[in-house]
């Protein structure tokens, strides 16, 4: 495998992230629309930190938050990958699976693509025995990929998000769990074993 790519699809290579992503991921997280869930669009400066912050939990976990990369183009479209949840709550210590992508790679399929690579990583490379993913509560673009993936929202998991102030409206988050029992039998099922 190429080096710093970590997983392959069928469209998209899920890898370490390059000094080249720094500028369209800055425009990413930029865009009103594509930061519509969250409590701010981030600055130039933000965005790098980011990047910063991203590289160094790979590096201290193994795994993280990696760029997303359309094979063959080369094209930069955003994150996707896993991490320790960082904050406090009922559901934590936990891995979470999340993704963030420019507004041109959505309704493609991108997400829910990666992120089942993702998933198929965690349970069967790290070992994890479940992984969690968070969103706004009208986040309803995000809850659609959580489902495609074979994630099941925790109907009695909502919580306040702690890294968002309070009064906030996109405080409270709704919370999708997947155990890797079910995701080996959502397997099986899929290829009909």
């Amino acid at each position: 495998m190429d080096e710093g790519v970590v997983l392959r699809t069928e469209r998209l290579l899920v890898r370490r992230w390059r000094e080249e992503d720094r500028g369209p991921f800055a425009e990413l997280n930029a865009d009103p629309e594509v930061m519509e869930h969250f409590p701010a669009a981030l600055t130039r400066a933000e965005s790098d930190a980011t990047v910063d912050r991203l590289e160094s939990r790979i590096q201290e976990d193994g795994f993280g938050f990696w760029a997303l990369e359309v094979a063959g183009s080369g094209e930069f479209v955003g994150f996707t990958g896993m991490a320790r949840t960082r904050f406090d709550s009922h559901f934590t210590p936990s891995v979470e699976i999340g993704w963030r992508l420019s507004r041109g790679s959505w309704g493609l399929g991108y997400a829910s693509e990666a992120a089942r690579a993702v998933l198929e990583y965690g349970f069967t490379e790290v070992g994890l025995d479940e992984i969690v993913s968070f969103t706004a509560v009208a986040n309803l673009r995000s809850q659609a990929v959580m489902r495609r993936i074979g994630m099941v929202r925790d109907e009695d998991g909502d919580f306040e998000h702690p890294l968002v102030p309070e009064g906030h409206p996109l405080r409270l988050h709704v919370l999708y769990r997947l155990t890797a029992g079910r995701w080996k039998a959502q397997r099986t099922t899929r290829s009909g074993a």
